[in-house]
């Protein structure tokens, strides 16, 4: 296999090596693989952060929300970080464009390890929620620069190996984040989740810097009024979804209502979408792009995808600390099958993906996620064996493998260079809708389980920050968490059907994609 080469430009758009040597000086340009590995710990960041995060809410709550048993207070740490993250995703993938992959991510860098010492020093709940939307900022910033990256310096029929890095990033995240996050919770205590993104950030930024090179630009303008339009409706739905339980769907203030609310995010994205068909500049999201079916399957399919990886964590993670009576450590110990399986699997399917249809890794990875869910909800209760637990994680970790890469590389794969940030953009957005709305949902969702299972849970004080729960209201309280797994559940199979509709792509020669490039 050819190796791929980074190809360089100037500002007056002079082609050159990666070094910054112009062609033809007698320099060879250099591999695109060092890029790719430098962006993708940042990108192993942010994922570890999130699944940090996931584990250590029990003690967050203890720490600064003990005095309510209402769950939706503490899953604004997640909401508000995935709201600011998905909110600047489309204009951030075409800064990307304009100024450089390289420019905008070493900002958002230097954006998100700042953040994330705020965040550690953080002395209330609404201060850790506020720098946590801070750090959103910071990752929407970086996350579409490294899928650019890859769209621009690797060649179609090669990208699958380099998404499939990709997918073993987040594997291994998966492992890291948890078990590091239940080292430093139960060691040191929550703020360290936060704390050890700063070395980590601090070497990221210098490997970027030195290894990442300043890809050509082109000139875009930006659609400010698609922005507003866009942040405008997804704010919208999702506090109306988040807090409808906690104004018990009705009237929230004046004659707003909670089905007000999201009803006008309906209307506002609709007329989003409209301005986006319509406007005679630029558009933030190019309509065209979804012309190519393969890239419209695979963003509704990252939306499933989004939402139930979101949404799975929280009532697994309750179940097995209040549920169960186990350590964030003990509890991060059950997630080592998932993460060594998707970690070791996902490169291996990258490469099988650059020679094979999509489906035939798509269909059995998401159907796995689903059944693994299923079989969680299954054993989610007092006289389960611990280690059983283990069984669905292995599952899991194997599904994933067929899913992250696949779809990332399915939907880039027929981008032309100069749009790269801006399908990237888009592509990312909608990971991060689904993240948002799963995030959104299960809360309603596990407070409404938590009343139907356990009449009076919001209003009673029944332990919810005092560590294992007694058991006469353990049994009920799990029952609600294995009833709100089946959600996430629900909405993957939504993407299994929709990956059904994918064309195996055409393959194109490396010759016709670097003249594409140079065209651009």
């Amino acid at each position: 296999m050819t190796e791929p080469t980074i190809r360089a430009s100037t500002a007056g758009r002079r082609t050159t090596g990666a070094s910054g040597s112009p062609a033809g000086d007698g320099k060879a340009p250099r591999s695109a693989w060092p890029a790719l590995w430098a962006l993708v710990i940042g990108f192993f960041m942010i994922l570890v952060d999130t699944t940090i995060v996931s584990v250590a809410n029990p003690a967050i709550k203890a720490a600064l929300d003990p005095e309510t048993n209402n769950l939706d207070n503490v899953v604004w740490v997640t909401s508000a970080y995935l709201l600011a993250y998905a909110v600047p995703l489309l204009i951030t993938g075409r800064l990307g464009d304009r100024f450089g992959p390289k420019t905008i991510y070493l900002i958002g860098l230097a954006v998100f390890t700042l953040a994330s010492l705020a965040c550690g020093l953080s002395p209330t709940l609404g201060a850790l929620i506020a720098f946590r939307a801070v750090q959103g900022l910071g990752a929407a910033m970086m996350t579409p620069q490294t899928m650019a990256v890859i769209t621009r310096t690797f060649p179609p029929n090669q990208r699958g190996a380099a998404m499939g890095l990709w997918g073993a990033t987040s594997g291994v995240a998966m492992l890291v984040g948890p078990l590091a996050g239940g080292l430093l919770v139960d060691g040191f205590g929550w703020e360290w989740i936060f704390f050890i993104n700063i070395p980590v950030g601090i070497v990221g930024f210098v490997l970027a810097w030195i290894l990442v090179p300043r890809l050509e630009t082109h000139p875009h303008k930006f659609d400010m009024v698609g922005v507003v339009l866009s942040a405008l409706a997804l704010f919208l739905i999702v506090f109306g979804l988040q807090e409808g339980e906690t104004y018990d769907w009705g009237v929230i203030w004046g004659p707003i209502t909670v089905w007000g609310l999201i009803i006008a995010g309906v209307i506002v994205l609709a007329l989003f979408i409209w301005q986006q068909a319509k406007t005679k500049s630029e558009a933030l999201v190019p309509l065209e792009l979804f012309r190519d079916r393969n890239f419209s399957v695979a963003n509704v399919g990252i939306a499933t995808v989004g939402f139930t990886v979101t949404s799975m964590s929280l009532p697994l993670m309750f179940f097995i600390q209040l549920g169960r009576g186990l350590t964030p450590t003990e509890s991060a110990l059950l997630l080592v099958p998932m993460a060594v399986a998707a970690g070791v699997l996902s490169p291996l399917a990258g490469r099988w993906l650059d020679r094979t249809d999509p489906r035939v890794l798509l269909v059995p990875g998401l159907l796995l996620v689903t059944g693994s869910l299923v079989l969680y909800s299954a054993l989610m209760n007092l006289d389960t064996p611990i280690w059983a637990f283990l069984i669905p994680s292995f599952i899991m970790g194997v599904g994933n493998a067929g899913m992250w890469g696949p779809l990332a590389t399915t939907a880039t794969r027929n981008l032309a260079p100069r749009q790269a940030g801006a399908g990237a953009g888009i592509y990312n957005t909608m990971r991060t809708i689904g993240s948002v709305l799963g995030s959104a949902s299960i809360a309603a969702f596990m407070q409404a389980r938590l009343e139907a299972n356990l009449p009076g849970a919001a209003d009673a004080s029944v332990g919810f920050d005092e560590g294992a729960l007694p058991p006469q209201v353990a049994e009920p309280f799990s029952a609600a968490m294995s009833q709100a797994i089946l959600l996430p559940a629900a909405v993957l199979l939504i993407g299994v059907v929709a990956v059904l509709f994918l064309r195996r792509p055409s393959p194109m020669p490396t010759s016709e994609w670097k003249a594409a490039e140079e065209a651009a």
